[in-house]
């Protein structure tokens, strides 16, 4: 795949100062300039989509951010009420009052509403000639109402040809070549190289609308060359319902990255993370009770209350502990069906952790800033030993066990090791809380599940379920949070980062440790 250079479609804006790897995530201060950004669109009052979101999407990547309102909508998360148009020529009186005061570096087009709205933006457009257009042809709204007149659709496709940019959705770009929605992605760029074709235009194809777990976007620009010149992108599928103005958003922020740093590639590598995390960390506005809007300033350290940390990192545990119950090991040990070497497996290689885990704990003792975290650390340090101890003398001194370390054991115990080495209490907090929270949650849901069955007598592995029970761990694993959460809050960025890093990769290791007996099997 080759690169889409802007350079053939548009003059340079001023260079970005710095490299592509330092604006990865749209850190405000990553250029020396601020891009002005004029978003031409209708008014969301509800916030979410149009020029609101608009705004909001501009200054989250470090533009300064201008509008002219082309409608009025009535309308709210569950769908759109009303539009009101005004006169075109109240449009062109916004557009001219701007461009007449202040140089625009970048425009994005949204929602034009009907032929005379779209007559004044090209006229505006032929005469100014902006050194970036992005055009999002705003046809119909998430929640299925039409935003543009039928009898418009032609003035828009003649639009399109002013655009450097054109970023439909797959409904709209197959409206845009009169065909039928594109079934798959490979018929999703076939579609977009014919747009890119007559248009001359980069069409950015967007695969929110297929079905499956990954969600990649792709650059097409013909621009003249026998075959499409095509990057494409890839991206997980976020499963949320607040799905509100993403196009609006992406096609913003496209803009204000592309004003900062001239490449259409480099802009999508920046925005598509942002825009993916935007729809991860949704939910956290509770806004509305439809389709919500994305979280624009997700990236944005917010003074964070009691809690706010710990529940970030929750939210990285839920596919950790989705696969942990889907395990053969957890479900075999649940009723009963698991065979007893891959029990006494698994046994062996807890007692080598536990005393290796003991250790990280006596070195999260020895860097805590509180009596009470040096207390607590230290009692969980004996706690890991007694442990151990215990295992061997009930279970693992009456059964012939394999010895030595397990690979999977070995890389957890190193991972926590390197955790410990590396001087910062709070990462080293996050390494090690995987194995309260996570050991915890499990160890609920199998206690549950085996009291809920009838405490079956005869199941081989009732007395290690009933220890899951225990009041002193579960309090334990919630002080263990509590610490973890005021670490992250009181961490810098980039610590919490890094938290967030080595908090992950324990979850990752505790899928596998639990995982580790069915395969040495």
């Amino acid at each position: 795949m080759s690169s889409l250079s802007s350079a053939s479609l548009l003059p340079a804006p001023a260079a970005a100062d710095k490299s592509l790897l330092e604006t990865v995530g749209p850190a405000i201060q990553t250029s020396r300039d601020v891009p002005r950004v004029l978003a031409i669109a209708g008014s969301d009052p509800s916030g979410g989509a149009g020029i609101q979101a608009d705004l909001k999407s501009i200054a989250a990547h470090g533009g300064y951010g201008m509008a002219a309102i082309t409608a009025l909508t009535a309308q709210n998360t569950t769908g759109v009420c009303g539009v009101h148009v005004p006169p075109a020529s109240f449009l062109s009186a916004q557009l001219d009052a701007v461009s007449d005061d202040i140089h625009v570096d970048a425009v994005k087009i949204g929602m034009l509403g009907d032929e005379r709205v779209i007559a004044a933006v090209r006229g505006w457009l032929e005469k100014v000639r902006p050194g970036v257009v992005v055009l999002d042809p705003v046809m119909v709204a998430t929640s299925g109402d039409r935003l543009l007149q039928e009898s418009a659709e032609a003035a828009l496709r003649k639009l399109l040809s002013l655009a450097h940019l054109i970023t439909p959705n797959l409904p709209e770009l197959a409206m845009l070549l009169g065909e039928p929605e594109a079934a798959d992605w490979a018929a999703a760029l076939d579609q977009g190289r014919r747009l890119a074709d007559r248009t001359g235009a980069t069409v950015l194809v967007k695969g929110g609308h297929l079905k499956g777990s990954t969600c990649p976007d792709a650059l097409v620009n013909t621009a003249g060359l026998l075959s499409a010149e095509v990057v494409e992108v890839a991206g997980d599928r976020i499963s949320t319902r607040n799905s509100h103005g993403t196009g609006c958003s992406l096609s913003s922020a496209m803009a204000t990255a592309q004003a900062r740093l001239g490449d259409w590639e480099a802009s999508l590598r920046v925005v598509k993370p942002w825009l993916a995390g935007a729809l991860r960390t949704s939910g956290q506005l509770e806004v509305g009770a439809g389709n919500g809007p994305i979280n624009h300033f997700h990236h944005v350290t917010q003074p964070e209350g009691r809690g706010g940390f710990a529940e970030l990192l929750r939210a990285e545990t839920v596919a950790d502990l989705e696969d942990i119950y889907g395990l053969g090991f957890i479900r075999g040990l649940a009723d009963g069906t698991l065979a007893e070497k891959e029990f006494a497996y698994y046994l062996a290689q807890d007692a080598i952790y536990l005393n290796g885990y003991s250790r990280v704990l006596a070195r999260a003792s020895a860097l805590a800033p509180t009596e009470s975290e040096q207390l607590f650390w230290a009692r969980s340090a004996q706690q890991c030993l007694e442990v151990e101890s215990e295992l061997h003398r009930n279970w693992l001194s009456t059964r012939i066990v394999q010895p030595g370390l397990g690979p999977v054991t070995k890389a957890y115990v190193d991972h926590l090791l390197a955790a410990s080495a590396g001087g910062s209490y709070a990462v080293l907090v996050a390494a090690v809380l995987p194995c309260f929270w996570l050991y915890a949650e499990v160890g609920e849901t199998l206690h549950a599940e085996y009291v809920a069955a009838g405490a079956q007598a005869g199941h081989p592995y009732a007395e290690w379920l009933r220890t899951y029970a225990d009041e002193d761990f579960a309090a334990a694993t919630l002080r263990a949070i509590e610490i973890a959460d005021d670490a992250g809050r009181a961490a810098s960025s980039g610590e919490r980062k890094a938290m967030i890093t080595a908090f992950r990769q324990s979850c990752r290791y505790e899928v596998e440790f639990f995982d580790a007996p069915s395969r040495h099997s």
